[in-house]
């Protein structure tokens, strides 16, 4: 399918195309859907539900999610190549990006709660106003990434690449709270 508007639609397995280029699905429902082997370039998904939809080698290259709910999606096994998402004001709790390349990844307002980003490389990463409650990063790399308006981040810099990442004196204790610190601002 190539440059088509899907507006508030329920997905069904059936129907599901094996390329999508240039699509705008608006208002759609994917929830619990096996999107195997499924490719999406250069689409856009508005106000859309992907929760717990199935993703083994699923292409995305160069999508963006707007004020969508991904809830337990293993984007770890999403197919790499040319790999480009960007993700605003979206409900990502219990996501995996576990060992995923993703640089400059850009996260706007999100609820990025329990997810995992465990050995990501997520250089100059976006957590733009996201909570980032319950989110394991270690053997992460997080150099120049942008925390400075997060919330709720847990972050060992002795188990991370941090150089150059942007925190502001506000979020320090999510810097060294396995310290047990009693920290005043």
């Amino acid at each position: 399918m190539h440059n088509e508007t899907l507006d508030s639609c329920k997905i069904q397995q059936a129907s599901l195309e094996q390329e999508y280029e240039q699509c705008l699905f608006q208002n759609c429902d994917f929830s619990d859907l096996d999107l195997r082997d499924v490719s999406f370039e250069e689409c856009s998904f508005t106000n859309c539900n992907l929760t717990n939809a199935k993703i083994k080698n699923t292409a995305f290259k160069d999508v963006t999610f707007n004020e969508c709910k991904l809830m337990g999606i293993h984007f770890a096994n999403a197919n790499t190549f040319l790999l480009e998402m960007r993700f605003n004001d979206c409900q990502l709790d219990y996501t995996s990006f576990y060992k995923l390349k993703l640089p400059k990844i850009d996260f706007t307002n999100c609820s990025l709660r329990d997810s995992d980003f465990v050995e990501a490389d997520i250089v100059a990463a976006d957590f733009s106003g996201c909570d980032l409650y319950g989110t394991s990063f270690e053997k992460t790399n997080l150099s120049k990434a942008d925390f400075r308006t997060a919330s709720n981040y847990n972050l060992d810099p002795s188990l991370n690449t941090m150089t150059g990442a942007k925190f502001t004196t506000h979020g320090l204790a999510g810097l060294v709270s396995k310290h047990k610190l009693d920290i005043s601002v």
